[in-house]
């Protein structure tokens, strides 16, 4: 299925209008549940259990270069059009301020008995197939699977960072014509781990080989397996930016699916920079940031969406890992709203709970973690904009366990 392009455009977008693959945008929830559009909160009314809207940012954050009023999507008495906006961005409703560093993460369970406004998503799942997949032993000591990706919505390759052998590609492990049992193995569509002089990619050659040493698959964790949807970050990944926590928060994902007491996981790696407006865009966007506009303002004065990620590409992938049915996945993210959006069109992929990410300088009081002015204007706009992470900062500051 081809991929819907966004046109640039100066007046707000209907919900109507925007491409079946976009973003959802859902109420700030823990999970699903009626709205009630009457009640609003003011920076002071923030709990864990409330729905909350954001607050109204200060003065001081206006834009150098004013939007129209359309696009003030802070001025009451409107609401923010949710067309604009990516899932909202909110902290757990469950006790605890921290992302534990030993033991596994508190998460949230979801329930999809509660009702919800439906999403508008795609009528299907776009077409994926993984051509090779490598291990990687990494820097900690750990070892995780690259699995790589070819679709039929973009020209892009998209990945998957899979920890635990028991997680494993259908379309990658299918015989492809005329292949030996070399080209399987080098494409990565073998059972176990190689070795030089291995012969054969399939699972009755390891057992006649377990006597040397072969190492089989592990057997599946009775807990469902840890998730994160990561769009790519260039800028706060390989050149140690301090605009974002986007490496920050990709190098926890890692570090909870490594864990010993967790049954792995999978990092879906998506090719999105600048949340879906791409490199260039996305450096322009910070000039208007050091400007006086926030990172949601600088992508509309760009004439593009504040926010055009979508995740129908993300949703297939794990489908296509075995991780669709009723056993579910445990979500990492601060977003509730983005459940909804991988769970996909017919709900393919089944979110057991969410599980919460604290930025590293909340949870150690700014002794560690990505610091600076420009990473405390982006969670500050995450803040005012949506209504985030004002409840984590909350907690953290009396000391709520």
């Amino acid at each position: 299925m081809a991929s819907i392009p966004i046109m640039p455009s100066t007046t707000s977008t209907p919900s109507s209008a925007l491409p079946a693959h976009a973003s959802p945008a859902f109420h700030p929830v823990s999970s699903p549940q009626p709205h009630d559009q009457s009640s609003r909160s003011t920076p002071n009314d923030f709990s864990l259990t409330h729905n909350h809207h954001p607050p109204s940012p200060p003065s001081s954050s206006a834009p150098s270069h004013p939007l129209p009023p359309h696009d003030r999507l802070h001025d009451p008495p409107h609401d923010p059009p949710p067309s604009l906006i990516s899932p909202a961005f909110t902290p757990p409703t469950t006790p605890g301020t921290t992302t534990p560093l030993s033991r596994p993460p508190t998460s949230i369970p979801i329930d999809h008995t509660l009702p919800t406004p439906p999403p508008r998503l795609v009528d299907a799942l776009p077409r994926v197939e993984c051509v090779v997949r490598a291990r990687i032993p990494t820097t900690t000591g750990t070892e995780m699977y690259l699995y790589l990706y070819h679709n039929d919505a973009d020209a892009k390759e998209h990945l998957a960072i899979v920890f635990g052998s028991h997680i494993r590609s259908r379309s990658l492990d299918l015989p492809r014509p005329g292949e030996t049992e070399m080209d399987r193995m080098i494409r990565g569509a073998y059972v176990g781990r190689l070795h030089p002089g291995r012969t054969s990619s399939r699972v009755d050659q390891i057992k006649q080989e377990e006597r040397a040493g072969e190492e089989l698959p592990s057997q599946p964790h009775s807990d469902a397996p840890l998730v994160r949807i990561h769009s790519e970050c260039y800028t706060g990944e390989t050149v140690w930016s301090a605009r974002c926590d986007c490496g920050e928060q990709l190098d926890e994902a890692a570090r909870l699916m490594s864990l010993p007491s967790s049954n792995g996981g999978a990092i879906v790696y998506l090719r999105q920079e600048g949340r879906g407006i791409g490199l260039s865009e996305k450096l322009k966007a910070y000039n208007l940031q050091d400007l006086g506009n926030d990172t949601y303002e600088a992508n509309l004065l760009l004439r593009h969406p504040a926010d055009a990620r979508s995740y129908g590409l993300a949703t297939a992938m794990l489908v296509d890992l075995g991780l669709g049915g009723e056993t579910g996945i445990r979500l990492l993210t601060n977003n509730p709203d983005k459940v909804r959006a991988v769970e996909g069109p017919r709900q393919e992929i089944v979110v057991k709970e969410r599980v919460a990410m604290v930025p590293l300088s909340w949870r150690t009081g700014g002794v560690s973690g990505v610091k600076g002015p420009e990473v405390e204007r982006y969670l500050s706009t995450k803040v005012s904009f949506l209504a985030t992470l004002a409840s984590e900062r909350i907690v953290l500051t009396r000391g709520v366990d």
